[in-house]
């Protein structure tokens, strides 16, 4: 085909803009139609919900874009800490935001708990004998990195976790500041996460999506449970919380492995998919674990409102266009 025929069909090639398709799917993201802002009609749930977190966002940069961070710690600014999520007359009146709350709050811990079985498995050698260790030395491992103290004195040194006005404080910020590899740090965000399970603690609403809305009962390792080994363990030294810790790591690694035991059809064995293996009361690993968060996916949609025109970033801040604040009515 001729270089000539090529350049008539620019419009073809991936990541160039095009009208059309970059207003069809404006109108996707955002639940409306024809460039307006009306979010009514033939629209389903999950539409009406990707505008609600749309439109939180966008708020939640005309209030922080300035401050120059991502576009997650921008929500999590507006919506996670402070009273804005509530007297800000945009985000109070979006339904969702409560949600986000709860799931930004909830976020802290998941990644408490993924970069302390991070390094633990990093401390265990291979199969072949290096390093590998007993259930006795791991426990050891974390318990000689806790404080020489009791668990209620670790509890009631750390940073009030609301105001005096009742609201929410950033006690998870200033505990990652301190260094978010450092095992005692994630200790003790999974401490801070418990203390904020409690009732009366967050908003009914707030906790329902803590917790997880199907939730019924404790399950392993979430806030509660993490609560009600604070309650158990109060009078004892943090290095016995700690010990247990990593038992209930070491078992809930091995429900994980054997809820997904199966057959592999290549040798009709039985196929085990952990990194973690047990062999004569020693354990092995056969790599390391993840330590990153698990994503929530603002990064990606703030992203794709860029794209889209909604978003702009200026002087290294984010901003919302005067097109975004339209569609999205982030204006009170």
């Amino acid at each position: 085909m001729p270089f000539a025929d090529l350049e008539t069909a620019g419009q073809a090639a991936l990541g160039v803009p095009c009208q059309a398709e970059r207003e069809w799917l404006t109108g996707v993201l955002t639940a409306t139609r024809g460039g307006g802002t009306d979010a009514q009609g033939d629209w389903e749930a999950s539409d009406r919900t990707r505008r609600a977190t749309l439109r939180i966002l966008g708020r939640a940069i005309d209030l922080h874009g300035h401050d120059g961070d991502g576009y997650q710690e921008t929500l999590r600014t507006a919506v996670a800490f402070g009273e804005e999520a509530t007297t800000d007359p945009v985000l109070a009146t979006i339904p969702e935001t409560a949600g986000w709350r709860g799931v930004l709050l909830r976020h802290y811990s998941v990644g408490a708990w993924r970069r302390l079985w991070a390094a633990l498995v990093a401390d265990v050698g291979s199969k072949d004998g290096e390093a590998d260790r007993s259930a006795e030395e791991l426990r050891d491992w974390l318990a000689q990195q806790a404080p020489d103290a009791d668990v209620r004195r670790v509890v009631d040194d750390l940073p009030p976790l609301k105001n005096a006005a009742g609201q929410l404080l950033p006690v998870e910020r200033q505990l990652l500041a301190q260094g978010a590899d450092a095992p005692m740090t994630n200790v003790l965000l999974l401490m801070v996460g418990a203390l904020r399970s409690r009732e009366g603690h967050l908003p009914s609403d707030v906790r329902a999506i803590f917790l997880g809305r199907q939730r019924r009962w404790a399950e392993f390792l979430d806030p509660t449970w993490v609560d009600g080994l604070i309650v158990d363990y109060a009078d004892r030294p943090v290095r016995d919380l700690a010990a247990r810790l990593v038992d209930d790591m070491l078992a809930q690694s091995r429900r994980v492995a054997l809820a997904k035991l199966r057959t592999d059809p290549a040798s009709g064995g039985l196929k085990i998919f952990s990194r973690l293996h047990l062999r004569n009361e020693r354990y092995f690993k056969t790599g390391d674990e993840g330590d990153s968060d698990i994503g929530t996916r603002i990064p990606q949609l703030g992203s794709l409102a860029t794209q889209l025109g909604l978003f702009a970033v200026r002087d290294e801040c984010h901003t919302v266009t005067t097109e975004g604040r339209r569609i999205l009515e982030t204006n009170p």
